[in-house]
């Protein structure tokens, strides 16, 4: 399926708008409970909107337009900056958070609690399950027909960075919530600690996932193997093409792929959509006691036949375009 990169604009502009409100509110938090948690979910979600804001800027620019310099588009500045935001969470987002927490752990202060601190974590709760729902809403709409392993197999970087960040978010918000009331029963600092460590590791899982899949984009990544298979089937289908050989292909951008490949002609089948079978025999029974008129007759053969196979080509492209629009560049070779 071809899909353009525009599609994750609005699960990103959603969570930039949406982690700038739960920033906010959650340093304010932070500052008035003393809270490790909430202090390690302020900086997660600090972490979150600096990320998605540079996901804006990947997408925006990824939908230049191919110039002398980059002839195939500039698709894979979503994956660039999309690795870039992956590197951030794991330093900033889950560094930061990871720090704190072992900080609070081995040298544990009080932490005051209060309807306020409760108060916020229900709405950044509210904030940012809304922002997982739009991604999640993103991504039925693209794979409507996929199970979600598939769908975040599939997913553009930026959507999958979106969904799994709010993912880790709400369940951090609820890691925050579980620890702040432990340490207010059991009057023991320690779980707030803990559950700030705990709020690492997720951010520090989400980070490896994304910066292993954006990588995998930026080294030249084959487009997915059903999709080679249904290429090389429908070039298959053209009764001149007997063999397909050297079948390559990468990802361009979301979306967008090149595909290269080796053929092998049927010479016959040329041959015959060439001379229909009478026009043959008339021109064999003109010039088989004519060698001058033989030689004319090899002459326009070599130069029909060489005409015949890039028509060919010519069509064969266009159809794989017509059934595969996200296939933008094509190069068939005979071999």
């Amino acid at each position: 399926m071809a899909l353009n990169s525009t599609i994750g604009f609005r699960p990103v502009a959603a969570a930039v708008i949406g982690n700038t409100v739960v920033t906010i509110i959650k340093f304010f938090a932070a500052s008035v409970s003393g809270s490790s948690s909430m202090f390690s979910e302020a900086i997660h979600s600090l972490a979150d909107t600096a990320n998605q804001i540079l996901l804006l800027i990947g997408l925006r620019r990824s939908l230049k337009k191919a110039d002398d310099s980059f002839e195939y588009g500039y698709g894979n500045e979503l994956s660039f900056w999309a690795l870039i935001s992956a590197c951030g969470i794991f330093f900033v987002g889950a560094g930061v958070t990871a720090y704190h927490g072992i900080t609070s752990f081995l040298h544990p202060h009080e932490i005051e609690i209060s309807f306020v601190v409760f108060a916020v974590l229900i709405a950044a709760f509210l904030i940012e399950s809304y922002t997982l729902w739009v991604a999640a809403t993103q991504l039925k709409k693209a794979f409507p027909r996929m199970r979600w392993g598939k769908r975040l197999a599939q997913a553009d970087p930026s959507t999958l960075a979106v969904f799994l960040e709010d993912a880790v978010a709400v369940v951090g918000v609820f890691i925050a919530g579980v620890s702040i009331t432990l340490s207010y029963y059991t009057e023991s600092p320690v779980w707030d600690a803990v559950g700030s460590i705990i709020i690492a590791t997720l951010l520090g899982v989400v980070a490896v996932v994304l910066i292993i899949k954006n990588r995998s984009y930026l080294l030249g990544r084959a487009i997915p193997e059903t999709l080679q298979e249904e290429i090389v089937e429908l070039l298959l289908r053209e009764p001149a093409i007997e063999k397909v050989l050297d079948f390559k292909s990468v990802v361009l951008g979301f979306g967008v792929y090149r595909i290269k490949c080796d053929v092998e002609f049927n010479g016959g089948s040329l041959l015959g959509e060439a001379y229909q079978q009478k026009a043959l025999r008339d021109q064999y029974e003109e010039v088989r006691d004519d060698y001058e008129a033989f030689k004319r007759f090899c002459a326009d053969y070599a130069d029909r036949i060489p005409r015949l196979m890039g028509k060919k080509i010519d069509d064969i492209e266009a159809r794989i375009r017509k059934h595969h629009p996200g296939i933008r560049h094509i190069d068939i070779e005979i071999n």
